[in-house]
């Protein structure tokens, strides 16, 4: 098949479909609330969430990122293949020679969560690298990586007696910056401050500090120090639903990720009749039902079968029975003469109601980041421009689709 021929394929069965616009637009905004000397580093691991890391990258930096953000060496290289030369941190830990010799190579700066990892860094660098910079971890009440807190001398001293490295910045990272009760956060933030408040009584000022994620970002500018990293917020949600619902806390953010998949079959079922795998639906009355050629493989979760809703021509319509690996069925009774080849939206907006990730999440008892990053590549990713109407709707949250369950 020709690639001229190969160009309409994309949006034939199912895609996903990223503003690139709306997504300058959400760097503008959070730009806006950071003081001018303040670096923005935009989160793009898993894939900027879906959205398609490099044309994300690329479009955050453009618009006033200054970093960004990765979890693994290999979406590190991915960037730096495209031709993006901005600093990237590497979140996550690495310990073995191979992925220490790419880092330096590829000009990644890694994440330092121990004395021991340190080390292993040290003694993989010849003497012929330059100077890595390298970023250390403290743990001030996540759990999960980074040195305790209280050893932030001893840690900062040891990696700078080590050849090869240079302190490129101390960080932690919140475990509840989202939730209501902010008392856990504000503690982590003292201990943060009292680390730093420690190397500074020994003389040492690391050239950069960071803690804030997006709830931080948004919640309150003491969190913000020289750097946050931001991710969720890029993409045009909030972290929790108190954020979007307080005008103290909450910008003009504009979802930037839409979902959408074709009509394959429509068919008219009795009473009495089942649909799908199980049964877990069976028809009440005469009922039309549309088969979407989309599912679970392509990252609808199974779990929302007969919980969710879609949007067709710009109406609510209910799914039914269980969501398939490659489709799943939708009752249009309730609309005339649906067609194969008719245009669903999962996610984003169609006529004056917009569907977002919070929705489906609530759904299910999940979060938006788990909604977004499932959707797989075999959705292709097709780039479009805002319009006026989704810029003017987006901003109204009664147009939002209501919770379904």
């Amino acid at each position: 098949m020709s690639d001229q021929r190969l160009d309409i394929l994309p949006r034939q069965r199912a895609w996903v479909e990223v503003d690139l616009e709306a997504l300058a637009h959400n760097v503008r905004q959070i730009r806006g609330l950071l003081a001018a000397q303040t670096d923005l580093l935009a989160v793009v691991k898993a894939d900027a969430y879906g959205h398609g890391s490099i044309g994300v990258a690329q479009t955050a930096l453009q618009a006033g990122a200054t970093w960004l953000g990765v979890a693994t060496v290999m979406e590190g290289i991915e960037l730096r293949r495209a031709g993006i030369n901005a600093p990237i941190l590497l979140l996550g830990s690495v310990h073995t020679p191979a992925e220490i010799q790419a880092i330096a190579q590829w000009q990644i700066q890694p994440t330092l969560c121990s004395p021991k990892q340190a080390l292993i860094f040290s003694e993989t660098l010849s003497s012929g690298d330059r100077a890595l910079s390298v970023h250390l971890k403290l743990d001030t009440g996540m759990a999960r990586l980074g040195a305790p807190w209280t050893e932030a001398v001893e840690f900062v001293q040891w990696v700078q007696r080590l050849p090869h490295l240079t302190v490129a910045s101390v960080y932690s990272h919140f475990a509840t910056a989202d939730e209501v009760d902010q008392t856990l956060l504000w503690q982590q933030k003292h201990c943060f401050d009292q680390a730093i408040a420690a190397l500074r009584a020994q003389g040492i000022c690391p050239p950069c500090l960071h803690l804030a994620n997006s709830a931080a970002t948004l919640l309150d500018s003491h969190l913000h120090y020289d750097m946050v990293r931001v991710g969720l917020a890029l993409y045009g949600l909030y972290p929790a639903p108190h954020f979007r619902d307080n005008p103290d806390r909450s910008l003009d953010l504009r979802p930037v990720l839409q979902v959408k998949a074709r009509v394959t079959q429509v068919k008219t079922i009795q009473a009495g009749m089942g649909v799908s795998y199980g049964h877990r639906f069976i028809a009440r009355q005469e009922t039309r039902v549309a088969t979407v050629g989309i599912g679970y493989a392509d990252g609808v979760p199974r779990l929302l079968s007969n919980q969710m809703q879609v949007l067709v021509r710009g109406q609510a319509v209910p799914q039914i029975g269980s969501v398939t690996m490659d489709q799943l069925m939708l009752d249009v009774s309730g609309l005339n003469l649906v067609e194969p080849g008719e245009v669903v939206t999962l996610l984003g907006q169609s006529g004056n109601i917009r569907l977002v990730a919070e929705d489906l999440a609530m759904a299910i008892g999940t979060i938006s980041w788990v909604i977004l990053c499932g959707f797989k590549h075999r959705l292709p990713r097709v780039a479009v421009r805002s319009t006026v109407l989704d810029r003017s709707l987006s901003s109204n949250p009664g147009c939002r689709l209501p919770s379904v369950g």
